[in-house]
Formats: structure tokens, C-alpha cells, sequence
């Protein structure tokens, strides 16, 4: 533990503490304690002790596969806190794409535009960076669920008899990709799915240790941001736990080069990708709404449905992936952070810079599973392939979220 530690878990702290009563789960009574998981950007500059929050989530559910169909991008599918950050993050990143692209006079004191030199296919042909004196650290409240969390897991267990491995129905055998978070605790190193409860719906969506993992290659970026920031500066430096969340030796096997990041230690490919392992902290601070904030009083311990979402442009309350009091699949109820508003946003940008042969050169189709097939995604195609078939095997795509793409 360090000074920087504290003060950057303290920023996602109190901007967390900053936002009004409708983000957050109701205060406790002598029945129960809403407990919630909360996740957060942010960046300092030169390592100065004025660290600003990017942007930060709570949540802890997923989409389960049978409804990704129908969700067309309205719906997140994955809201664990982790994952919102980082969406959230993202978001950011466009709005300042698109404040830098309607005018030139605008600033950024995250993002700048790229000097012609630094433009070519080995180092990415995207228009902006991230600034270069800028590092990106992540506090979360909880261990990452997943590898990172297994020796946290089998601990809390009253039985700690491994759950026998259930058959999901795929019309296959399932492969060790597809472990739920709590079966087979005697495999370690692997990758697993949400959730981790064997009673909830089947999902693909892969556990924030095994996301998290996968960014120390591909970077922060989602696909729509890889159009337009370079990879090079959008990797974490640090992620950051709660002391009691931290086991040294699960996030050494989880996330290290030492552990099963081996077979990527010390890649680089094209476009600004490389493997970058960020670092793991612990911190004596603790989340008012975690687990263990529990106050004696309080009879049982329940979890929030709110997830909250926050960059400096945006707050929204979220409830089963969209905005709440919005009904199941109104396109009204579509977050800021949902695929379908910010790849429409990443057009908009494209079309503030007027790059009309980029946007025809992406595909003629204009749905995005046709577009991240373009040849523009091909680095990050080739990162996320490599990394997954060396490094995180048995990684299954999460497939069937397709939707139309249109600017605004």
C-alpha cells in the first residue's frame, strides 16, 4: 500500500459518494444491507496527486444467452461492475472524439489528435491518442469474479466440495471455457463464465478476470473505439483491491507473465498493440456498499439490481442492462454505454472528420458484425486471437448481438 494506491481508490470513492441517492442501493435498515460491486477509471498525469475519475460502474449481472438476439444492442450484456466501468470509460473517450472533431478550437486534456508522422499501418492510422503522459488505473471493490477470486470463493464456502460440471445446452460437451465461476474449484489458470451461481440463466459472457486479462492485450478500447484512438496509451497501469480482496498469489496466476500470460509475455504486434500487464495493489480502503460494510444491525445481506454508470459526461441508472422505469425493449431505454448508441456515436465522429472513404471502406453493409469483419479491425482481430488461443484457451466468442449502425 501507497500514497498513489489510496488517493486513487479514494477518487472512484468519492465520486462514487457524489452521486445522488438514485444510483445507489437503498440505506440499510435493521431488516437488510444492499451490497454492491463498484469498479472505476482513472487517469494522473506524471504521477502528480491529482488523480481524476474517468469514469466508474457498480452492477453484477449479465444477459443471458438466449436474449442477446433480441437485444440489438440496446441492451448491455454484461453490467458487472468492471465492464461498465470500462464501458463507461470508452464512452468517454468518443464524446471527447467528437468535442476535438466538430471544432478545432476544442480541447482535451485526455485526448489529442495525432501528428501526421505518427500515422502508418504499423502504428495504427487511428486520428487521436491518448495523451502521453497520462496513466490509466482501475480501483474495484471486489476481486474480479473468476481466477482472480477463486481462493476468495472457496474460502467463504461452507462446503467447499467443488459444484459438479453441468452441460450447457449447446449440443456439445461443454469445454473448460465454459466453468461456471463456481464449479470445478480444483481447476485454476482457466477460463470461466458469468455467472457463477448455478441456479441463474446460462450465459457466454466471460469473467471479469478473464476480460480483464484479455485487456492487458488488446488494451481498454472497445472495437467502435479502436477506430479512432490508438491502443498505445489506453492500457492499465494499475488495478487496485481492497486488501481483503487481494490474493497475491490468484492475481500472480491470473494475470502476470509468470502465471497464464506466459505465452504472450512480451508480444508486441502491429497497430500499437503489445501485451502490457498492469500491476496489482491492495489498499485499506473499503466501499461503503461492499459486502463487508454490513452493519451488525442488519439483519440479512441482499444484492442491489441498481447499476449506476458515470463519466464526466454522463449519469445513469441502470436496472437488468438498460435505463431504469424503461420497459424491456423500448430503444428509449438504451444507455449511453450500450453497443448501439456508441458505435452510432464513433460514426459521428467519422463523419465530423469527414472520412467518407473510412466509412465506406469499412463494409457496404452497415451492421456491425459485417464491420468488425473489415480489414481496419484486422490488428485487433489478430491480438485478441492470439491472446486467446495461447494465453486464455477456451475462450468462446459471445456471439448473436448484431444490429444495424447509424450515425446519431
Amino acid at each position: 500500500m501507497d500514497f498513489q494506491t489510496d488517493q486513487i481508490a479514494n477518487t472512484v470513492l468519492g465520486t462514487y459518494d457524489s452521486l445522488p441517492a438514485k444510483y445507489k442501493p437503498v440505506k440499510a435498515t435493521d431488516d437488510f444491507f444492499q451490497w454492491v460491486p463498484l469498479s472505476g477509471i482513472v487517469a494522473v498525469e506524471n504521477n502528480e496527486q491529482h488523480p481524476k475519475c474517468l469514469s466508474l460502474g457498480t452492477g453484477m449481472k449479465c444477459l443471458p444467452v438466449n436474449q442477446v438476439a433480441e437485444a440489438k444492442g440496446f441492451v448491455l450484456r454484461d453490467w458487472h461492475a468492471e465492464i461498465v466501468a470500462i464501458r463507461a470509460f470508452n464512452h468517454f473517450l468518443i464524446q471527447e472524439c467528437l468535442e476535438l472533431a466538430t471544432s478545432p478550437a476544442n480541447t482535451s486534456t485526455i485526448i489529442r489528435r495525432r501528428e501526421a508522422h505518427e500515422l502508418s499501418a504499423a502504428e495504427g492510422l487511428q486520428p487521436f491518442a491518448i495523451h502521453n503522459d497520462l496513466q490509466l488505473h482501475m480501483y474495484s471493490s471486489e476481486a474480479p469474479c473468476g481466477d482472480a477470486s477463486m481462493e476468495l470463493l472457496m474460502e467463504a464456502q461452507v462446503d467447499a466440495t467443488p459444484w459438479p460440471i453441468d452441460q450447457l445446452h449447446l449440443g456439445r460437451k461443454k469445454s473448460p471455457g465454459l466453468l461456471r465461476g463456481r464449479e470445478s474449484f480444483a481447476e485454476l489458470g482457466i477460463v470461466r463464465r458469468k455467472p457463477a451461481r448455478a441456479d441463474s440463466p446460462q450465459t457466454l459472457s466471460k469473467s471479469c478476470s478473464d476480460k480483464l486479462a484479455l485487456k492487458q492485450c488488446t488494451s481498454l478500447l472497445s472495437s467502435c473505439t479502436s477506430l479512432l484512438v490508438n491502443p498505445a496509451n489506453a492500457y492499465l497501469e494499475t488495478l487496485i483491491l481492497p486488501q481483503s480482496q487481494c490474493v497475491e498469489h490468484a492475481c500472480e496466476r491470473c494475470f502476470r507473465p509468470s502465471g497464464r500470460m506466459q505465452p504472450v509475455a512480451n508480444k508486441q504486434w502491429k497497430g500499437g498493440y503489445a501485451f502490457h500487464p498492469f500491476k496489482v495493489r491492495a489498499t485499506n480502503h473499503e466501499f461503503s456498499f461492499s459486502r463487508r460494510s454490513k452493519p451488525a444491525s442488519s439483519k440479512e445481506l441482499r444484492t442491489s439490481n441498481i447499476a449506476a454508470v458515470y463519466n464526466p459526461h454522463i449519469k445513469e441508472a441502470l436496472i437488468l442492462g438498460r435505463l431504469q422505469g424503461r420497459q424491456k425493449l423500448d430503444p428509449k431505454g438504451a444507455s449511453a454505454i450500450c453497443s448501439k448508441r456508441m458505435w452510432n456515436m464513433t460514426l459521428q465522429v467519422l463523419a465530423a472528420l469527414g472520412t467518407p472513404k473510412l466509412l465506406q471502406s469499412i463494409s457496404e453493409s452497415s451492421r456491425v458484425q459485417e464491420w468488425k469483419k473489415s480489414a481496419l479491425f484486422a490488428d485487433r482481430q489478430r491480438v485478441k486471437a492470439e491472446a486467446t488461443a495461447e494465453a486464455l484457451s477456451g475462450w468462446i466468442r459471445n456471439n448473436g448481438d448484431d444490429f444495424e449502425v447509424e450515425p446519431g
